[in-house]
């Protein structure tokens, strides 16, 4: 079922970006035809886990990840929820957050054995999660400075602001699932 759900969820992204690379390229909108083609591509990266003898990511982690793409490329970009919703950036972040957290929870499951978990301190599973969470956020500050620097020149129209409430957005989500992992730390 996670094969399926991989190739369906990847085959529907790509081809719907690909359809508004065609439009946009047509139109000669540059900034969206070049989301478009990040998506194609950032679209794609899931399909990597069908060549592991294992998957480790269940299949909500896998919708999880198609649902940030779609809401931070085709709805925030291309659609302009970014521009016509202030609030919107804040809260793509903040799913952003929650996500990578529940992404380190699973790798906690996947890489420390079930026996050697019960061991571990609630904090060291804490901090984890934030870490991962926070720095993903940061990651993806770089990727918008970046991307500004050289390609679209509209991710970081707030500047200094904008990036710090990002930055916080992403803690929070964060912080969010770090306590609910330290709390269950029994069922991680």
């Amino acid at each position: 079922m996670k094969k399926f759900t991989i190739i369906f969820l990847a085959s529907a992204f790509i081809l719907f970006m690909a359809i508004l690379l065609v439009i946009y390229l047509v139109k000669g909108d540059t900034s969206r035809w070049q989301v478009a083609l990040g998506g194609m591509i950032v679209g794609a990266i899931p399909i990597g886990l069908l060549f592991l003898k294992e998957n480790p990511f269940n299949i909500p982690t896998i919708i999880g990840y198609y649902v940030f793409l779609f809401c931070s490329s085709y709805l925030g970009s291309i659609a302009s929820f970014y521009l016509h919703y202030k609030w919107w950036d804040s809260a793509v972040h903040l799913y952003k957050g929650i996500y990578i957290g529940g992404l380190g929870i699973t790798l906690i499951k996947v890489f420390i054995r079930k026996s050697a978990t019960e061991n571990i301190s609630r904090w060291i599973i804490f901090l984890f999660v934030v870490s991962l969470s926070v720095t993903a956020s940061i990651l993806w500050e770089v990727y918008e400075f970046l991307g500004d620097r050289w390609v679209t020149h509209t991710m970081q129209r707030g500047g200094n602001t904008d990036t710090m409430l990002d930055l916080l957005a992403g803690l929070l989500g964060g912080l969010l699932i770090a306590i609910y992992g330290a709390m269950r730390k029994h069922q991680v």
